[in-house]
Order: C-alpha cells, then sequence, then structure tokens
C-alpha cells in the first residue's frame, strides 16, 4: 500500500503546472505582440494540445517498436515513451458485473485502452471479437469459458461482456488493467478589478511528463494561432518545434 502511496504522491508532485504554461504562452504571446489570449480560450488549446501529445505516444511506440533501440539507459525511446505512458496506467481496477442474463460489466469512464481483464478468482481472461467467434467459443465444449479459462468480448467503448457469467456472479467483481485519458486540465481564476488572477483551488495542472512541457506550449501556441488568426504564435511554435526535433537528432 505504501508503494501505491508513494507512487500517487510522485504523479501528483511531478505534474506539470498549468499556471506556469499559461503564463509562458502570454509572456511569448506579447513578446511577439499577437494579443491576449483569453483563461477560456487556453483552457480549450491546453486539453487539444495534450490530447495530441498522448495520442501520439502511441504511434510512436508502433514506430521506435521496429527500430534498434540503444544500450545508454536515459537515451532509449521506446524506455522514454513506456516512462511517459506509465503515467496513465492502472492496475488491478475492479468493475461490477451488473447484468446476470448477459455478464455485462461497465468499464470506467476514463478509459482510453484496455488492458488485461481477469475473474474473480485471477485467471487472467482471453479477449475475442463478437460475432462468429464469440458464438464458436460457447458452443464448443472445448473452448467455452470457465472458472479456469474465462473469455470476455468488447460490446462497445463502455461495456464488455465475461465468460462465463459464474466467474463472475451478479454484482461481484472483475478486474481490469487500462491506460487512463489525461484529466481534463483548468486555468481557473478569479476577477479582481475586471483581471483575472490565477487561482489554485480551482485548478487543474497537467498530469504529463516533465519534459513534456516544451511540447504542451509549442503546440498551444501553434493553436492559438490558428484559431485567433494570429500567423505570428503559429511560427513562433513552430521554431520551437524545429530546435526541439534538432535537438532529439543530436
Amino acid at each position: 500500500m505504501k508503494g501505491w502511496l508513494r507512487y500517487y504522491k510522485l504523479k501528483k508532485i511531478m505534474a506539470i503546472s498549468i499556471d506556469r504554461v499559461y503564463q509562458t504562452v502570454l509572456a511569448i504571446a506579447n513578446k511577439e505582440q499577437n494579443g491576449y489570449i483569453t483563461p477560456q480560450e487556453f483552457n480549450l488549446f491546453a486539453n487539444r494540445a495534450q490530447m495530441e501529445i498522448f495520442e501520439q505516444y502511441f504511434y510512436d511506440i508502433a514506430q521506435f517498436s521496429r527500430t534498434p533501440g540503444t544500450s545508454h539507459d536515459y537515451a532509449d525511446a521506446l524506455t522514454n515513451l513506456e516512462e511517459k505512458i506509465s503515467y496513465f496506467k492502472k492496475w488491478n481496477h475492479s468493475i461490477t458485473i451488473g447484468n446476470t442474463l448477459f455478464g455485462d460489466a461497465v468499464l470506467p469512464d476514463d478509459l482510453y485502452r484496455l488492458g488485461n481483464v481477469y475473474s474473480n478468482n485471477w485467471k487472467k481472461a482471453e479477449p475475442i471479437s463478437r460475432g462468429t467467434q464469440q458464438q464458436y467459443y460457447n458452443r464448443n465444449p472445448l473452448t467455452k469459458g470457465d472458472l479456469e479459462r474465462p473469455f470476455y468480448t468488447r460490446k462497445s467503448d463502455t461495456n464488455i461482456q465475461f465468460y462465463p457469467y459464474a466467474a463472475a456472479p451478479p454484482n461481484d467483481v472483475i478486474y481490469i488493467d487500462y491506460i487512463k485519458k489525461p484529466v481534463t486540465v483548468k486555468w481557473g481564476y478569479i476577477v479582481v478589478n475586471d483581471e483575472a488572477l490565477y487561482d489554485s483551488s480551482n485548478s487543474v495542472d497537467f498530469e504529463m511528463h516533465l519534459s513534456e512541457e516544451v511540447e504542451l506550449v509549442s503546440k498551444i501556441l501553434f493553436l492559438s494561432g490558428i484559431t485567433l488568426n494570429k500567423p505570428g504564435l503559429s511560427q513562433v511554435a513552430k521554431s520551437e518545434e524545429v530546435s526541439k526535433i534538432q535537438q532529439e537528432k543530436q
């Protein structure tokens, strides 16, 4: 338990400050004389930028998995990506079987990608496709799910169907590993003398790895430049991106 508590605290400590990112974005925008980005606009761009970075992890993993790695501990691209994704992994999360007839279970609202699924006696369930394969498994005595060999099928983005139902009775639980979505970030504020002042009690920081702060600023500037029709901001962001790419190639 202490290990999980330490990991939770580590993630909270290493969060990227939403206020620092916003102030950096404003400073660059003002320096380039490209105007003011409102808190509402910033929050919109910040969440869009965060999801773009997050989703890119999985494309990059597929790409780097096809290329040789490096023996240096801190220079292997695949290892670094796995570290960044680890912030979003959840293990042994319990979900309830809520339908005695179909063995349905509702997935967590923050689920992005589903990993392993386990019965309530901790047997790993095999994923199968819906339709023909599902019918074959259920009708064939050699493959039909039992307490020692459960399986499941994905019914929708929000539900799975677990077999055999007896492995997880109604209102009982099964367990899943999954990657969750990043939290919705927010730069909260109060208005004093017609000026928006940062309110930490009403704000949500980025959960992302500290190394992503520059990328977040760059993407937010780029999105701001497009939406606000201020090409100067996009040019600054593009310059930041080129610098980062050159640094990665060195």
